[in-house]
């Protein structure tokens, strides 16, 4: 990267935001699908996470590498406020009719529902651990960090990271053993440990990212 490039996004420039943007756009964008589940709402807090890390500019440390986890923490951010907003209309949204559903038999249609479904089935298991364990899950498995840049992110220190992220493999390897049979085709997660950061890659976002 080019070194000058963190004092350009630092001082506001418009060129820098735009490469930006479109280095990182979509990273973001999975991170926020993956978190929400919904396609919509993935668009919404992109969108607001490159708002607010124009607003935050003058917090960018002059020196460094790659600017995904600064962007990945304000994501962290926006889903904790927006999970928030959501439950405090839960009930309200409930007792609402849902929309009707207008169908669409394209094969890329069909793959985006596939996707959603099964994104929601993870979501449903993610919901169930403590919101800082999840946070730390959404940028060690999905956004694929490592332990210093998930650290980074979440403004921890990376012992903090590792020990959330160990919690987090024995909760949801408790879960998987306990409810196996209540999940319809569980999404399996493939554990790879390397020198400085542990993945788990859902099988079934192998192909997507």
């Amino acid at each position: 990267m080019d070194p000058g490039f963190r004092a350009s996004v630092r001082s506001g420039d418009e060129d820098a935001f735009r490469e930006l943007f479109q280095l990182h756009n979509r990273a973001v964008y999975n991170f926020c699908f993956r978190a929400t589940g919904d396609w919509s709402a993935a668009e919404d807090c992109m969108s607001l996470v490159f708002l607010e890390a124009w607003r935050l500019k003058a917090k960018v440390d002059g020196e460094g590498g790659s600017l995904l986890p600064w962007l990945l923490g304000i994501a962290t951010f926006v889903l904790r406020r927006r999970h928030r907003v959501a439950r405090r209309h839960q009930l309200l949204m409930e007792r609402m009719p849902a929309p009707a559903v207008v169908p669409d038999f394209t094969d890329e249609a069909l793959g985006r529902i596939e996707d959603q479904e099964r994104i929601e089935a993870i979501r449903r298991v993610l919901d169930t651990l403590p919101r800082a364990d999840r946070e730390v899950l959404w940028l060690c498995v999905w956004a694929g960090l490592g332990y210093a840049a998930a650290a980074e992110a979440l403004g921890v220190p990376v012992g903090t990271v590792r020990s959330r992220l160990s919690r987090a493999r024995r909760r949801l390897d408790k879960l998987a053993r306990a409810d196996l049979q209540a999940i319809r085709e569980p999404p399996s997660l493939d554990w790879q440990i390397s020198d400085d950061r542990t993945e788990a890659v859902p099988s079934t976002e192998r192909t997507s990212r």
